[in-house]
Formats: structure tokens, sequence, C-alpha cells
């Protein structure tokens, strides 16, 4: 099947905004980041890596963060965990709410007792985030007694029972591996195990099917899937590639040059997509069908981070560009129910 009706499929079948309501209430909002701007601040400049986003994360829901490298996915994860290294890093403006509380003013103390335990993190190279010196079942047991008042072996249970929830085979001779005598799928498998040590309740997965191959990546998907039925965690999913997003996502956030430029139902992201960034996207998809000797492509390249073009950040590659797009941002602006979309063709 090629790409361009696989997507097709996928937005039939995922559920349309009546669907949505149905299952995931509008006021359910487990997280709420709200003007997210985090900042890096070098010897060259300062590098607005994220620069004004918002978007919430409903109970059971997955919602899916978008968009080339660059564009501040990533950075945006690791603000809600307060993992940003500063210097140079900082979150100079937004607010982060979850559970009552605002992340972006809480102490230390206070996102260590979250992080891991309430909202946990899938990081995207399993052979780094993974220590090499330790075991595998080492490292999940003692992430899961930093949370939990249990004893070694009760630790050791519960490890053992989250790498054959994961599917993986012959768990007691993996429990005592370490990380390099894993493939890379196994890693990732023991690297989500791991995150859901503690029962989270929002599990964000940065590219997690980004070093693996197709097999594995669908095995994967299908596992991420089941935890979120299972579970009805959660699910904060990062990726650039808009296959996966049709595939397991629910809601998606389309980011450039540090900020959301679209938020809508997956089903109309793919099917109806308004912001000329998105529509580039999904007219590079490859569609066998159509007699071409030359795929479609979005012109130029991302911005630099620390000369970013003033006005609307991708009008230097847009076809559709007026002169007020090199003069002023977007709005924001709400063209249908769930479906918001930055752009000055709208509003």
């Amino acid at each position: 099947m090629n790409a361009t009706h696989h997507h097709q499929r996928a937005a039939e079948q995922s559920p349309g905004p009546s669907h949505f309501a149905g299952n995931v209430e509008m006021d359910n909002v487990v997280l709420k980041v709200n003007n997210l701007k985090t900042y890096f601040f070098t010897r060259r400049g300062v590098v607005r890596a994220v620069d004004g986003v918002s978007f919430d994360l409903k109970k059971g829901e997955c919602l899916c963060l978008d968009g080339e490298s660059g564009c501040g996915k990533t950075v945006t994860a690791l603000s809600i965990l307060g993992l940003i290294d500063s210097p140079p890093g900082r979150i100079v403006c937004g607010q982060i709410n979850y559970d009552g509380l605002d992340l972006v003013q809480c102490s230390s103390r206070q996102l260590r007792k979250i992080r891991g335990n309430d909202i946990a993190i899938v990081f995207q190279e399993a052979q780094s985030a993974l220590n090499p010196v330790l075991t595998v079942g080492d490292q999940i047991i003692e992430q899961i007694k930093l949370h939990r008042p249990l004893n070694y072996k009760e630790a050791r249970r519960r490890a053992v029972e989250l790498l054959a929830e994961m599917g993986i085979p012959s768990v007691e001779r993996v429990m005592n591996y370490y990380p390099h005598q894993l493939s890379g799928g196994m890693k990732q498998r023991a690297l989500i195990a791991m995150s859901l040590s503690c029962d989270p309740k929002i599990l964000i997965a940065d590219e997690p099917t980004t070093a693996v191959d197709v097999t594995i990546k669908a095995q994967i998907l299908d596992t991420f899937r089941e935890l979120k039925a299972k579970r009805q965690m959660s699910l904060l999913f990062i990726t650039h590639d808009l296959a996966v997003v049709a595939e397991i996502g629910d809601r998606a956030v389309v980011m450039y040059g540090g900020k959301d430029v679209e938020t809508a139902p997956v089903s109309e992201i793919i099917s109806n997509p308004k912001h000329p960034y998105t529509a580039g996207l999904i007219a590079c998809l490859p569609d066998v069908s159509k007699a071409t000797d030359k795929l479609a492509s979005i012109p130029g390249t991302t911005p630099d981070p620390l000369e970013m073009p003033p006005g609307c950040a991708f009008h230097p590659r847009c076809d559709r560009a007026m002169a007020i797009c090199s003069q002023q941002q977007p709005p924001r602006v709400a063209v249908s129910g769930e479906h918001k979309v930055s752009c000055h063709l709208y509003g």
C-alpha cells in the first residue's frame, strides 16, 4: 500500500471530532502547556528553541508533536520535565500545569517526585539512555525503588513483569544482560518498561521508533497502543513521521520554528490541513499510483535558530506568503472545533 493511501485509510479510521468528544471530554485535561518559551543563551546569541507553544493533553489520549528536526519538539518535552540544561537553557515564560501545580515554578525536589512517577519519558536513543555498566534488570529495579517502598525481591519481581509485558522473551536471562548485549528493538522495549515501572499518568515518547527497522517499528507502535488502552494513560508522542501520527495519534500539534502552527484531530490534519507547512509535509508523501518522475518537496531549509526570520518563520519557504507574513506573527485562529491554525490566511 502506498504512503498516501495508508494515510487516507488511517484518517478514515481515526475518530472524528464527535467520536473524540465522546471519549475524551474537553475539560478532562491532565497537562496544560500555555505560551511556553524555552531559550538557550549562547555566546553567539539567543536560541529561541521553544517560542510560545500551547497545547492541552487530555486523559487517555495520544497527542502527537510533529515537525522537522530542529522545530522544538524535544525541547518542549524536556521543558515539561525540568530537564533543560541550565545554563545555557532556561524557561523564560509560560506555564506547565499538572495536577494543580505549575511545573515551571516547582522546586527541583518537587520535580524529582513527579519525574518518573507521574510523568515518565522514553528517550530517543535507547543506547544513550541506558547505563552501559549496569544490567538492564538493575536499572529497572533502581527506578522502581526510587519511587516505591519495595524491597529488592519485590522490585525485581515487578521488573520481570514489566519486561514480560513488553514481549521480551527469556526475561530472567535478559534481566542480567547489559545494554550492549541487546538488539536495538529490545533496548527500546527495556527503556519503555523502565518508564512504566511506576505506572505514570503521562508517558512522553521522544521518537522511540527512529533507530529501529520497519518490523520493530510496527511492534513498538502496537506496544504503545496496547499500553494506552490497557492503562488508560495519556501519551505525548514526538515524531517527525506523519505515518506514525496517522497510526497512533488522536490529535496532532504541528511545530515549526519553535512554535505550534496547527493543532487538530489527526483525521483533520491528514485530510484537511490548513497551514501551508502542514500541507507541504503531506504533499511530500510518495504516491506510487501517480506517474511522476519527481517527488514534491518544500523549498529551502529550516531557518537558523539564531537568525529566525521576522513575522511568520515559514514565510521564506511558503508559496502562499503575503507581505504581512514577513512583518507580523500570525494570530492563532480556531477554524473549526478543535482545529486551530496560526496563519495570516485565516482570521
